[in-house]
């Protein structure tokens, strides 16, 4: 198996929990949360702060080939899988791909992967750090971060996230043109998990998303954007608790 980075914490029934080209830190709320009742699986994709990335991996349907692979290594079924932005793709090829039962269950948070006209994603790479704040967040003073003011060290580390996120997502744009009409297979229990303020990923551009999948429910989060965990993390916690509830008895398909 190729070797992949992957934080363990917890105990009881699986979540595999996967970040977007935020990084780690994005989702290390959720990881914290689920941590309490649950086995948590956290990877740090490959090529974000300065892991490798294997040549075998080389789209995000094959990072989404990988993490089952962990996973069935592991004797892991029914895992409920969590994913945020490009983590959200990631959650959706694994369903779409998973043919043992190794997923039970999936949320998707303001999730990238497919290509919706009426809803088109702006060119993230052309943004610099004050638009990136704006289209992201509902109250992006609280979250913008001059470049200035940032270590050289850490910078160096978010540049090179970027060059990963564009390698995964940069061609063709933030998208598998095969995803959208596989979707339809997918039957288990999907949630998808929405900031109303997203301007990366619209609320319109969720609920096409969402009417893709067989067996899927949007919910929107107001006065939030890109990352409601972030800016409304009890609500979205209570909304994530409540799927997760739902989902925990969901016989393998």
């Amino acid at each position: 198996m190729t070797s992949l980075t992957i934080t363990e914490s917890g105990s009881g029934p699986a979540v595999l929990v996967l970040h977007g080209g935020a990084g780690p830190f994005s989702v290390a709320g959720i990881a914290e949360h689920f941590a309490r009742t649950s086995r948590v699986l956290t990877p740090t994709l490959p090529g974000w702060n300065g892991t490798t990335r294997p040549d075998e991996i080389d789209t995000i349907a094959d990072l989404a080939a990988a993490y089952l692979i962990l996973l069935r290594e592991r004797e892991l079924r029914e895992v409920l899988v969590i994913g945020s932005s490009v983590g959200g793709w990631i959650a959706a090829e694994m369903a779409a791909q998973d043919r043992a039962g190794t997923v039970g269950g999936v949320v998707l948070i303001d999730a990238t992967g497919v290509w919706i006209d009426a809803a088109p994603i702006p060119d993230f790479f052309a943004l610099d750090a004050r638009a990136i704040a704006e289209y992201s967040y509902h109250d992006p003073d609280r979250f913008y971060q001059d470049p200035s003011e940032i270590p050289a060290a850490q910078l160096a580390v978010r540049q090179a996230n970027m060059v990963a996120l564009r390698h995964f997502a940069g061609e063709p744009y933030m998208h598998d043109p095969t995803l959208l009409p596989r979707l339809a297979d997918v039957t288990i229990p999907t949630l998808l998990v929405w900031g109303e303020s997203d301007r990366i990923v619209t609320p319109a551009y969720g609920a096409a998303y969402a009417a893709a999948f067989g067996n899927a429910k949007l919910e929107i989060i107001s006065e939030a954007g890109h990352l409601p965990h972030m800016e409304q993390p009890e609500t979205t916690f209570a909304i994530l608790d409540a799927y997760a509830s739902q989902v925990s008895g969901t016989p393998a398909r």
